[in-house]
């Protein structure tokens, strides 16, 4: 299975834009460095599937940056696992599943149907943990270990 890293983005607060990165640090204590819910138990880190972004935005019939959906992870080739518990390493930091991320309202304040789009297959992607620190960057490896 190969899969690499094509997406890093964080925010400093809620609803704020989102900012891309080439590289980040991740850690347990602060998820994306500089993400401002990177300290929510279980859900430091948020992951997208590259597959299932382009399935969204073609149920919803356009395109849209993959930062509309707010999460920090975007990865290709990957997006048939989805499992609670797997664990990702992701450059030099090791992430875990904990969970769907479900779409939120605010999908459809950004682009209406979007949050339909996002329901089936888990298409809005998955909410990690951190269990190690590490450094990510565009084009890193992303394995499940």
């Amino acid at each position: 299975m190969s899969a690499r890293l094509i997406g890093i983005a964080r925010r400093d607060k809620p609803r704020a834009p989102m900012e891309t990165l080439d590289r980040a640090n991740v850690t347990t204590q602060a998820g994306i460095v500089g993400d401002c819910r990177g300290t929510v138990q279980d859900r430091q880190v948020t992951l997208i599937f590259r597959e299932d972004w382009t399935a969204a935005c073609q149920a919803l019939g356009r395109e849209l940056p993959w930062v509309t959906r707010r999460g920090n992870l975007l990865v290709e080739g990957l997006a048939d696992f989805k499992r609670v518990g797997a664990q990702l390493k992701v450059g030099s930091a090791l992430l875990e599943i904990t969970e769907e991320n479900p779409p939120c309202r605010l999908m459809d304040i950004l682009a209406e149907g979007l949050r339909v789009a996002l329901q089936p297959d888990w298409r809005a992607g998955v909410a990690c943990r951190v269990l190690q620190d590490g450094t990510i960057a565009l084009g890193d490896r992303v394995e499940v270990v």
